[in-house]
């Protein structure tokens, strides 16, 4: 049977530093959550007139939603988790081009909000996760 000897200063300093790292525990950061843009509340999802959430609110639904709204800047996705049908597939046509399908997942993370300046919206359906 072997004995260990835990007296030199360097041993005892690193077995006290474990002991503060797991004691503490090490723990990813959480996605921060957006502040609700103006006029979208959550469980929304919402398109406004100009870049980053900003002039009039185009549209704001809590399902699904089809039509065309001209020049659309930005659209936001304030949905609350729930699987399957949290992130927001959105249909739009940027400019003179054809239609763009994009999925923007639920605020908060990553992926929540995009500027799509000029573009007519044509769709929003909610789904699961973003392929």
């Amino acid at each position: 049977m072997s004995r260990f000897k835990f007296s030199s200063p360097q041993m005892v300093g690193a077995l006290a530093a474990a002991a503060v790292f797991v004691g503490t525990g090490v723990i990813a950061p959480t996605a921060s959550a957006d502040s609700n843009p103006s006029g979208c509340p959550q469980g929304y999802f919402c398109a406004y007139s100009k870049s980053d959430q900003k002039g009039s609110l185009l549209l704001k639904v809590d399902g699904k939603w089809s039509g065309s709204i001209k020049q659309v800047g930005s659209v936001f996705n304030n949905g609350v988790q729930y699987p399957g049908a949290d992130h927001a597939y959105v249909t739009y046509a940027p400019g003179s081009g054809s239609n763009m399908t994009r999925c923007l997942h639920f605020n908060p993370g990553p992926g929540h909000k995009a500027n799509i300046s000029g573009s007519t919206l044509k769709s929003v359906t909610w789904g699961g996760e973003c392929p």
